[in-house]
């Protein structure tokens, strides 16, 4: 084989062993149900890391739901709340919820169906329940 080759075939083999298919870019859809759960998931952390700061208390709460219409609402207040701003955790959070506000208010505006527009079901963690069902003879 001359040397010339060798690199010729290295590459075949090595483009051989790669798969065919990409995996599909995020929709707008799953870009915001994914960063709504980072955002619900970072503010539980921040209740859980800073209790002790008296600030983190009087943020507005933030349980997402992107098919309830009170979540736009609940986002502007959020960032708006002029509690912590010191707090580099809540300047990173606010940081997220913008960029959620603008998702969902601009680049995706058209893909949003909102199923619920109940405001207080924001103010509470969603319980997953499971119900086991009923053995009946």
């Amino acid at each position: 084989m001359t040397p010339q080759v060798f690199p010729l075939l290295l590459l075949l083999l090595l483009l051989a062993g790669l798969p065919t298919t990409r995996p599909t870019p995020p929709t707008c859809y799953s870009r915001m149900l994914a960063l709504s759960r980072e955002i619900t998931s970072d503010f539980q952390s921040l209740q859980a890391t800073e209790p002790s700061e008296a600030c983190v208390r009087y943020l507005p709460r933030l349980y997402l739901d992107i098919h309830n219409y009170c979540v736009l609402a609940k986002l502007r207040d959020f960032v708006a709340s002029p509690h912590c701003w010191k707090l580099a955790q809540v300047d990173a959070l606010k940081d997220k919820v913008r960029k959620l506000y603008t998702i969902m208010n601009s680049f995706c505006r058209r893909d949003l169906v909102f199923l619920s527009d109940d405001c207080n079901a924001l103010e509470y963690p969603v319980l997953v329940t499971t119900v086991l069902p009923d053995h009946q003879s």
